[in-house]
């Protein structure tokens, strides 16, 4: 009998036979879907990654992803790695996003909620944006609000009252939470306490680099918080300050990062540790050398004597 499969140029993936009795059996549909869109993938992102591409909801894409575990078909949820987002961004059509509007009760009160936070009315293009950090990047309605709360404090932070963060920025930061992996209200919630304590800190390593009370600029603040992250206290950049406005005879960020991580990898963090490990060799004195080598001459002359 002839086929009547439609054969294209396309790249193929395989399934074994044991792989499609036990998703026969199991007879859920959204699980060999996902199982197939997996395979295109070679396996390298996580099932959650994939809900854009699936046009799914997180609910949904979860329910199929616990089938494929159970089946064996996928790792254990604790070798996962974090979620790491699929090539490319959907484009929704307004059609589809009323759509989702309409029926998503969540969707629609995150949606007002980002709105009453901006303090305008979303564009149909920014509630794609939203719609795509749930679908795209599978963070959940409330680590998207505490997202955008994070980005309107940091914008009121940096450029006063009044200024609010587009909807651009939002997606940006969202994708840097995904690849650190906070995609739930508790990793969300220690994530912004960290946050919070290097803000508090920021004002001290401004001052040691003479740079007044001012707020960092977002240049600034990377090295700032890179320099936290390497359990660098303020005392010690003061060192490293001053050892680069000897050398340089100014400011210049990328010497003294360099010095720091320098330090940071000979394993000196605080003042003690710096002072005692970065301290350059003393030369000889001159007395102290004379009488190092008085022995040998004296040795040398009774040698020629023959004593």
């Amino acid at each position: 009998m002839a086929s009547i499969l439609i054969h294209t140029e396309d790249e193929s993936v395989t399934l074994t036979a044991q792989t499609v009795k036990r998703l026969l059996e199991r007879g859920d549909g959204d699980a060999a879907l996902l199982y197939l869109a997996l395979l295109r993938r070679h396996g390298a992102v996580q099932p959650r990654s994939l809900a854009g591409e699936l046009r799914w909801e997180r609910s949904r894409i979860e329910a199929a992803e616990a089938v494929l575990r159970e089946l064996g078909l996928v790792a254990p949820a604790a070798e996962s790695l974090p979620p790491e987002p699929a090539d490319e961004r959907p484009e929704y059509r307004q059609a589809e996003i009323a759509e989702r509007l309409e029926k998503s009760g969540e969707f629609r009160l995150l949606t007002a909620e980002v709105e009453r936070k901006l303090g305008k009315k979303l564009a149909t293009p920014d509630i794609g944006i939203l719609l795509g950090l749930i679908d795209y990047l599978g963070l959940p309605a409330d680590v998207i609000y505490l997202l955008v709360c994070h980005c309107a404090e940091r914008v009121r932070r940096r450029s006063g009252e009044g200024r609010r963060p587009g909807m651009k920025q939002i997606e940006r930061e969202g994708y840097a939470w995904a690849r650190m992996g906070i995609d739930t209200q508790a990793a969300a919630a220690e994530y912004l306490k960290r946050y919070a304590q290097r803000q508090e800190a920021l004002p001290q390593y401004m001052r040691v680099l003479q740079l007044g009370d001012r707020p960092p600029a977002a240049s600034e603040e990377k090295y700032l918080a890179a320099w936290q992250d390497m359990g660098f206290p303020p005392e010690t950049v003061a060192i490293a300050y001053d050892k680069t406005v000897f050398k340089c005879h100014e400011l210049r960020w990328a010497y003294l990062n360099g010095i720091l991580k320098r330090w940071h990898e000979a394993g000196l963090h605080t003042p003690a540790e710096v002072e005692s490990g970065d301290r350059p060799r003393k030369a000889k004195e001159p007395e102290k050398e004379k009488q190092d080598t008085a022995w040998m001459k004296k040795y040398i002359q009774q040698r020629d004597r023959g004593v």
